[in-house]
């Protein structure tokens, strides 16, 4: 099992500096003051690190677009915002090991050419965000962070910033609006964040677990980071892994190991809890597509499917999902896949910012009608119009919320329409204990026999 970001994550000393330089901390800033700015982003992109906040492009691309010949100050926004349902590894690695962010705050800056860089913290995680200002302040005391660090001519001031608990603003330019204090709405792109972010000068931003990889890159160099994980997928990703599992919790794997083994090995989440089946599981956080068993475990063509982002994008949306931000959800066949969408429903229409018209009226409407088929009170016209409502949003807004509230939707019923048709047709069973084991074996001919017969 390798290791990278969680390395040394089972000694508590660790979350303070003096563990943190015992576990070889900060060493990476030492070497990246002897290199060109420049050199640093060539490094990352030679590595193939990609965005580990859901989107997956690549880092050192992201971080070239910057625009170095506006005269403006630059800004680095690290995006801490984590509140996909199903995701928490990032609190985890803030929480267990602050200084690898930060240090990795350090180096990104002096790479992007950045004077005050700025971690934004989900306003649930307080007490993260308490780590992480004593962090700061021991990075401050060493000389890691304000002027001439390490007696070089690179100065940096790093600010904790608290958010106020929305989703919205995990969306990077909603995230610039809350950061200058302003209402979390999405900005219309372009300009894009690169040329025109932060108080309209240009900025990056990147993830949490996207910005604590760069000062392994930056020691060990972008080819061997390279070298980890399969491809086009490179290095390794910290999952959070929730659900019907013996051993929930935060793993770090290589990119490229086989889902089978990451759901049933004793390494990883040990195989699904009380003996039971695997039913389906959400692979990328609640906004990507879910995938029954038989599609997670291997791809339409029959191939294992890896934890990565092309094998589980395989098949597109008709058979395949996303590795989003890694938040793992694995459920048993005791799951009601009705009243599960109809949860997540429920989410994404409390968070919609109602910038647009689409998503602000679409996940209300979505939310609705899963409620009535879910309470036995839907028609089969109604399963139809989720479908409809759903296409009526993905595509149509400023922001992904919109594309994040459909994909689960529409999923959903492609996968488990016959759970869909089930609730609506013996409305007097979705309340027994046992209407999921009833559901399942209610089969297609059935229902278009039943349809035949109408």
């Amino acid at each position: 099992m390798v290791k990278l970001l969680l390395d040394g994550i089972e000694d508590p000393s660790i979350r303070y500096l003096n563990g943190y330089r015992a576990h070889g901390g900060y060493q990476s800033i030492e070497k990246a003051i002897t290199m060109s700015p420049l050199d640093i982003v060539e490094e990352v992109k030679k590595s193939g690190l990609r965005g580990r906040g859901g989107a997956g492009f690549s880092t050192g691309m992201k971080w070239s677009f910057l625009d170095r010949k506006s005269d403006k100050p630059r800004y680095l926004v690290c995006n801490a915002d984590e509140s996909e349902p199903g995701t928490f590894k990032d609190r985890y690695l803030m929480e267990k090991i602050p200084h690898r962010l930060i240090e990795g705050m350090i180096v990104s800056s002096y790479a992007l050419g950045v004077r005050h860089a700025f971690i934004y913290v989900r306003g649930e995680l307080i007490w993260v965000a308490k780590h992480l200002e004593h962090a700061v302040g021991e990075a401050y005391s060493a000389g890691y962070l304000g002027n001439h660090i390490l007696g070089s001519n690179f100065s940096l001031d790093l600010t904790i910033h608290v958010g106020a608990g929305a989703y919205i603003c995990g969306e990077e330019s909603a995230l610039l609006e809350s950061l200058e204090g302003k209402r979390g709405y999405p900005r219309i792109k372009p300009p894009f964040p690169a040329v025109s972010g932060l108080y309209g000068c240009p900025t990056v931003i990147n993830n949490v677990e996207s910005i604590a990889a760069v000062p392994w890159i930056v020691t060990h160099g972008g080819d061997a980071y390279s070298k980890i994980g399969v491809d086009k997928s490179t290095g390794t990703k910290l999952i959070s892994a929730s659900g019907h599992i013996n051993r929930p919790g935060v793993y770090e794997i290589e990119l490229g190991l086989p889902v089978e083994e990451f759901i049933y090995s004793e390494s990883y989440c040990g195989g699904i809890k009380n003996g039971r089946a695997l039913k389906a599981v959400i692979a990328g956080g609640s906004s990507v597509p879910i995938l029954p068993a038989e599609l997670i475990l291997k791809t339409a063509s029959g191939q294992p499917r890896l934890m990565t982002y092309e094998s589980l994008n395989d098949g597109g949306f008709t058979s395949g999902t996303m590795l989003g931000s890694g938040g793992f959800i694995v459920m048993d066949d005791t799951t009601c896949i009705v009243r599960n969408t109809w949860n997540l429903a429920r989410f994404y229409h409390h968070e919609s910012c109602g910038q647009c018209s689409p998503c602000r009226e679409g996940t209300g409407w979505m939310e609705k009608i899963l409620h009535r088929i879910e309470h036995g009170h839907g028609t089969q016209a109604d399963i139809d119009l989720l479908v409809d409502v759903s296409k009526k949003i993905e595509g149509n807004t400023i922001c992904a919320l919109g594309d994040a509230a459909a994909w689960p939707v529409a999923s959903a019923v492609r996968h488990f329409r016959h759970e869909f048709e089930f609730h609506v047709r013996h409305p007097d069973q979705v309340t027994a204990p046992n209407h999921v084991a009833n559901a399942a074996a209610y089969k297609y001919e059935e229902i278009t026999h039943a349809k035949n017969n109408d």
